[in-house]
């Protein structure tokens, strides 16, 4: 009933199209390409983005309000996932009842429309959660989550589509920054310190550390600060700050009621011929074994879920808290594979503190070749 009443604002021709639309082939594009095309952002370049993403925005974003619903065990006709349908079929609208793009007057109103749909998907990772939460709350709680496969497939798939729509949109808004900063060629930044970017992210991890609780294991960086390369700086931060933030977590929570100084969570940064390497390793007592296959699943988290504290997500700002939605490690694993990366997590259990080395690494591959086409679900 919810799922028939959610689609009456949208017209049957537009729910055919939009199946239509979900056949048609994707094109992905590399990290290289991204930044050779951008590197001249002239009304002819601009004109040909343009063109490119009126279609290919318009597929991708189809393939996903297909999905959306055909999810099993009912999670489609959740509010929170309705409500995500719904910002999709719109977005899918608005792309389509666009015209032709046939001058740069047209090409300014596109990139404003791409933007405003960048902003109404601002909130999907939360309100997802939220309707996966609301189905975890209805379902049998002998069921195992980490069995229920088509959804954590599902959920890869689509925040991995999600990753790619607005690196795209993203990469062409600001390809208009008449005074991009330097060595930036949109979103990518052609020579990017890895060491930099670690630094930043482990101050703003240790905020937030510090807010929660009221103090923070310092973090020491290891590598060369001069070394650079091309990346997306948003991305890295975004997956350091996670890493950082779990290790903190992990060792504030091991010592905050002793005597002893909590050891310091290690970054290493190390620079190979084919990938960039960031390990991020502490002493935080590890994971258990049986505990590790769960940490890239979306329905685990060992910390309090922040969701149950805010339930009304029509906010325009995304929630920034010390843990909760479990969401943090698989989707960074996302943003590491969408240019050709990946992450892994090693852990050495170790129970108190007779084993004061005991912990966890996390290590984060980055491919620097910038070769490796978007990997599209």
């Amino acid at each position: 009933m919810a799922a028939k009443k959610a689609c009456e604002s949208f017209s049957k021709t537009l729910i055919e199209e939009v199946h239509r639309w979900g056949c048609m082939k994707q094109t992905g594009v590399s990290l290289r390409y991204m930044m050779e095309f951008g590197s001249k952002p002239t009304h002819k370049n601009l004109l040909i983005s343009a063109h490119f993403l009126h279609k290919e925005l318009a597929i991708r974003i189809a393939r996903r309000a297909i999905e959306l619903e055909r999810l099993p065990y009912g999670l489609s006709a959740k509010p929170a996932v309705l409500k995500v349908r719904n910002w999709y079929l719109d977005s899918f609208r608005d792309l389509r009842s666009f015209p032709e793009i046939k001058d740069m007057n047209d090409e300014k109103e596109f990139t404003q429309m791409i933007k405003a749909i960048k902003v109404r998907h601002n909130n999907v990772v939360p309100t997802m959660a939220l309707g996966v939460q609301q189905l975890k709350k209805d379902m049998d709680p002998k069921i195992v989550y980490g069995d229920l496969h088509e959804i954590h497939q599902f959920l890869d798939r689509f925040y991995m589509s999600r990753i790619g729509i607005r690196m795209l949109i993203g990469q062409h808004v600001e390809l208009h920054n008449p005074n991009p900063p330097p060595d930036c060629v949109g979103y990518i930044h052609t020579k990017m310190s890895p060491v930099e970017v670690a630094r930043n992210a482990s101050e703003d991890a240790r905020a937030i550390c510090l807010r929660e609780y009221g103090s923070a294991p310092d973090v020491n960086i290891y590598g060369d600060p001069s070394f650079t390369f091309p990346y997306v700086p948003t991305h890295l931060h975004l997956m350091v700050f996670e890493l950082v933030k779990n290790s903190l977590r992990a060792v504030q929570e091991r010592y905050m009621d002793l005597d002893k100084v909590a050891p310091p969570v290690r970054i290493i940064v190390a620079e190979g011929i084919e990938d960039v390497t960031i390990k991020v390793s502490d002493e935080g007592g590890g994971i258990p074994r049986s505990g590790l296959p769960k940490i890239f699943t979306y329905l685990y988290s060992t910390a309090k879920n922040p969701l149950d504290e805010y339930l009304d997500l029509g906010t325009g700002a995304e929630m920034v808290t010390m843990a909760g939605y479990g969401y943090g490690l698989p989707i960074s694993r996302l943003y590491a594979r969408y240019f050709g990366g990946d992450l892994q997590i090693i852990s050495m259990e170790g129970y108190g503190l007779q084993c004061p080395y005991a912990g966890t690494d996390a290590y984060l591959h980055l491919s620097r070749l910038g070769d490796s086409q978007e990997p599209l679900p």
